[in-house]
């Protein structure tokens, strides 16, 4: 009988998270377990549907003539993305974020108290950098993104049974070493495959 190898222990669930942003060249964090520092802002709560790390590909099959399967197939895109719902929506940091404009220009007036802005029409790229992580356990995964930008934002709900939150994708851009996401993980080790 063959015996299935499997390891509980090499799942993650994402029981938890969160997320951080800083302006384009902040020095990445180094550790999923070490609180990021400024010039890192928190995001804060984050719904319970957690973070999507996505991923968007495009292939071009190459057939020869005579055959009815591809011997050969290129990539033609890989864009990666995460996506999740901002709940604190009344912090600087993710109303910075969600109508890119800088949290400077969201500091209340001493006088009144009230925030004032202006949403733009033409608005100019907001690219940032950005920092996830999903915690389970003693498992730890990072993701750094040093150059992302909101390429997508949903409808803002108010309404009495329903958290507002701004859900939002990032798309990450490559860096000048070409890559667009980093990755800093702290998980159990592989057991050596025995056979049996």
């Amino acid at each position: 009988m063959v015996n299935i190898t499997r390891a509980a222990d090499l799942t993650i669930i994402g029981a938890t998270g969160g997320g951080w942003v800083a302006d384009v060249g902040a020095t990445a964090p180094t550790s999923p377990l070490t609180q990021p520092v400024s010039p890192w802002e928190p995001l804060g709560a984050i719904s319970d549907d957690g973070l999507v790390y996505g991923f968007d590909e495009d292939s071009q099959e190459f057939t020869p003539w005579g055959l009815t399967s591809p011997f050969r197939t290129q990539i033609t895109k890989s864009v990666r993305t995460f996506g999740l719902t901002l709940w604190e929506t009344a912090r600087t940091t993710v109303q910075s974020i969600m109508y890119r404009i800088p949290a400077a220009d969201l500091a209340a007036d001493e006088g009144s108290g009230l925030t004032s802005f202006a949403e733009t029409a033409s608005p100019a790229p907001d690219r940032r950098a950005w920092w996830f992580v999903a915690l389970d356990g003693d498992t730890a995964r990072g993701f750094y993104v040093p150059q992302g930008e909101v390429s997508d934002r949903s409808d803002v709900t108010f309404k009495q049974d329903e958290m507002s939150g701004y859900e939002i994708t990032i798309t990450a851009y490559p860096d000048d070493a070409g890559n667009t996401v980093y990755h800093t993980d702290k998980l159990p080790a592989t057991p050596a495959y025995t056979g049996s």
